[in-house]
């Protein structure tokens, strides 16, 4: 087994590594505390790939390897969390699901913009308010075909992109009767009449990534908006978010090493009883167990990236990647402010915002619990 990066692939982190040094890192507490989102950086984006992660090289994709697209959303993490949650929504939800199952037609007329950063963003719409992890039964948002156009009724929650996207997928019942065949997706502009965004919602962190409530009013796109096959809605979003969590938890990596950065460099720096409390066998031992899980939980994302880019069975991977590194980056961002002592708690130090932007991350895209019942199925032999 080879564990290390191609050359190619560490030239690509060092790129975007430098990227987000200069135009993320910089802007993230000015963009925690304002909720404005960073269209500075992401206008940057489009011409150096991070915009088109998950989009074909022929329709103005990057071109890039699976783990090349994780090192990117890792690297982002770490500048920015919010940015970063933007752009992994926009890649791994909105323009992966067109890139997946789209028509020749979609994905021309609507990739080509999404990776190019001249325009907005992409969007997928899942959530209802009675329709968080059981999407299968819990949808109630409806599209009916009325000769050559879908007409949709209902609410979405918690849509990530949806002020600052040109479309939204969206997963609505198209069949009345209900079960898992009643469900598909369609691709709605965000420009269309009957389609309302809510204000962003005011959340604990990650608040430069703008959250919506979304209402569709007797909203008519064309019949051949539908993504995909009618029907195959619920397994095509299973499919897109598996490689969503991929990216979730390549983003908390990120997010975890930046507060073990922030931790070490404070560690080495603070003054306590006489020698820097690097020196403190206390805070040594918080440093080590930071360190190891970072890496670990790196690993496991490297290899679930892997596996998707072999073609190869990644849903059990995916699925462990994001439950160890979520938890793991709110564990480390959790000691990063302690080792900080009463300056972890202000809003000074970059550490107190990192653990409030690590902790949306064991709920988005599958709650840890969810996360644990998709591997324990894979273990049972009941998947």
């Amino acid at each position: 087994m080879d564990f290390d990066l191609t050359e190619e692939q560490r030239m690509w982190r060092d790129t975007v590594h430098d990227f987000v040094s200069r135009e993320v890192m910089p802007n993230a507490r000015h963009v925690d505390e304002t909720g404005e989102f960073n269209w500075s950086a992401v206008r940057k984006m489009g011409p150096l790939g991070l915009l088109g992660l998950n989009i074909p090289v022929e329709y103005g994709g990057a071109g890039v390897d699976s783990i090349s697209a994780a090192i990117a959303i890792e690297e982002l993490g770490w500048g920015c969390g919010s940015t970063a949650l933007a752009i992994a929504a926009h890649n791994g939800l909105g323009c992966a699901s067109v890139a997946l199952f789209g028509s020749a037609m979609l994905k021309e007329r609507y990739l080509p913009g999404a990776a190019s950063g001249r325009g907005k963003l992409a969007a997928l719409a899942l959530t209802e308010p009675d329709a968080g992890s059981d999407l299968k039964g819990g949808i109630r948002a409806r599209a009916q075909l009325q000769e050559d156009q879908w007409v949709i009724n209902g609410a979405k929650m918690w849509c990530t992109n949806a002020s600052i996207a040109d479309f939204i997928v969206t997963l609505l019942r198209t069949d009345p009767d209900g079960g898992a065949s009643s469900l598909s997706m369609i691709l709605v502009p965000t420009d269309i009449p009957g389609l309302h965004i809510a204000p962003p919602e005011k959340k604990m962190g990650v608040k430069g990534s703008p959250t919506h409530a979304v209402t569709y009013q007797d909203v008519r796109v064309p019949a051949d908006n539908l993504v995909g096959e009618a029907g195959r809605g619920l397994a095509q979003t299973l499919t897109v978010l598996d490689g969503g969590r991929i990216s979730i938890g390549a983003l908390s990596v990120g997010l975890a090493q930046a507060a073990f950065d922030e931790a070490l460099r404070y560690a080495q720096e603070r003054q306590a009883f006489g020698q820097p409390i690097a020196g403190h066998q206390a805070i040594q031992w918080m440093l080590a167990d930071a360190s190891t899980e970072i890496q670990a939980a790196r690993l496991l994302v490297y290899h679930a990236a892997w596996l998707r880019g072999q073609g190869l069975p990644y849903n059990k991977a995916a699925a462990q990647a994001k439950l160890f590194a979520t938890e793991m980056a709110e564990r480390v961002a959790r000691n990063a402010i302690q080792i900080h002592g009463g300056y972890g708690y202000s809003r000074e130090y970059p550490v107190e915002r990192i653990y409030r932007d690590a902790r949306l991350m064991t709920i988005g895209e599958g709650t840890s619990e969810i996360q644990r019942l998709v591997i324990t199925r894979h273990l049972l032999g009941d998947n």
